[in-house]
């Protein structure tokens, strides 16, 4: 069966840009924002109430122009579990070249505590440069332009460098960037799964220093740790030597993990060595393939999946009565974003001036009536029958009623097409 996660990436609204520009900045508009954060709470309880098995949303900071105002995942997610019944809950996802591993393990396994399982988890490497270099200052992270993923693009080129000089510079920030989200993620996993551990990497120690350990815990000079705490917490000396975290998750060995990409094969291999749910922000063209590399690998490291098994699609969808209704849904509600982030980042290959033929050839989209939708997602399956996807809405600029819609419609019309398919797919990998 599909399992179908709405994917919130809150947009605080603007009826065009020149309202965008005079309300400059948006994101701080404390009324709309407001408005925003509620009408979220109110989808989530929907698709609660629709039986959508999940909802997420990213994590992104200094949004001043108000595309993706999701700073606190941990805050929402809490709440919107407090709110509601049997939805699973998670970000997707915590960007951890940007974080520390312990604070987001302790984090989740409280949540997962508190909602008595339904949560899981969401990590991301951090494609967005002012931020993620800025709150992964510390840890030496700069933002990654996936230069594994796709063909290079000279027009991102940076103003006095050649295209090779540019290229090398973003796969040295990529390789960076790549070791800490690992290393990090590994922490983490560390953290919810031994009851004590020790670590040593490129950017953290445990305990800190690693050789010296703790000298001066007085828990241990009382001989309270040695007695009371995990069992080798302390050496023979009294010196605190390895970590225990506290506490455990609720759900063992872990929330399921997702692994946000947009089409870099070493995530594929990353989430396959470690069963993780590869998320593809990718067309079907890139996708396909690069779910037979993850069933591989998974399958070297002792998992075996069917096809699409533990594996993520992401895509918006634009239903109407008629093919352009839900072209103008999109020209509405998403094309503003699409031209003020997606396209001018250069993460999305534009022809031309052809701004609005960039989103809609994307593969990302899928649009049309319902049988027309239904028809595209079922070709898409047949080729990865993923068991989760992701739609993604940029709620508020899409209202809080069309959103709801739009969920409705994939529950209730096109989600039973797309179980058959993968009930398909499970059966004759299983003959």
């Amino acid at each position: 069966m599909l399992k179908p996660i709405t994917l919130m990436y809150p947009v605080i609204p603007a009826k065009d840009e020149e309202e965008r520009a005079a309300l400059r900045p948006i994101g701080r508009d404390r009324e709309r924002y407001q408005a925003a954060i509620h009408g979220m709470t109110e989808i989530i309880q929907a698709a609660d109430e629709m039986g959508i098995w999940g909802a997420a949303t990213p994590e992104h900071h200094f949004w001043s122009e108000g595309y993706e105002v999701a700073p606190s995942p941990t805050a929402t997610n809490a709440y919107w579990l407090a709110k509601t019944k049997n939805i699973r809950v998670g970000p997707l996802g915590y960007v951890m070249s940007t974080h520390n591993p312990i604070r987001v393990a302790e984090d989740v396994a409280v949540i997962d505590h508190l909602s008595q399982g339904r949560t899981f988890v969401g990590f991301a490497r951090g494609y967005q440069s002012r931020w993620t270099n800025t709150l992964g200052q510390h840890l030496g992270a700069r933002a990654t332009k996936s230069p594994n993923a796709a063909v290079y693009n000279p027009q991102t080129t940076a103003a006095g460098f050649s295209q090779a000089t540019q290229l090398a510079a973003d796969k040295d920030d990529d390789a960076r960037n790549r070791a800490i989200f690992e290393e990090s993620v590994e922490l983490v996993v560390k953290a919810w799964t031994q009851e004590s551990f020790t670590h040593k990497g490129i950017n953290w120690q445990v305990p800190f220093p690693y050789e010296a350990g703790i000298e001066d815990w007085p828990l241990a000079k009382a001989g309270v740790t040695q007695r009371l705490g995990a069992p080798g917490e302390v050496d023979a000396a009294g010196v605190w030597r390895r970590a225990s975290v506290a506490p455990s998750p609720y759900t063992r060995p872990h929330p399921k993990v997702f692994v946000a990409g947009s089409g870099s094969p070493e995530t594929v291999e990353f989430c396959g060595r470690n069963g993780f749910i590869p998320t593809y922000f990718a067309s079907i063209a890139a996708a396909g393939p690069l779910s037979e590399r993850y069933r591989t690998i998974a399958a070297q490291h002792g998992r075996s999946f069917a096809p699409g098994q533990n594996q993520c699609l992401v895509r918006w969808i634009q239903i109407g009565r008629t093919e352009e209704e839900a072209l103008e849904k999109i020209r509405t509600y998403d094309l503003d974003i699409w031209k003020n982030f997606y396209a001018a980042m250069g993460r999305r290959k534009v022809e031309g001036d052809d701004i609005f033929g960039s989103l809609v050839n994307s593969g990302l989209f899928v649009f049309g009536t319902v049988d027309s939708v239904r028809r595209q997602l079922v070709e898409q399956w047949k080729i990865l029958p993923g068991e989760h996807i992701a739609l993604v809405n940029h709620y508020a600029q899409m209202p809080k009623d069309a959103v709801i819609e739009t969920l409705d419609i994939f529950q209730r019309q096109i989600k039973p097409a797309l179980d058959e398919v993968i009930d398909n797919a499970f059966r004759v990998a299983a003959e």
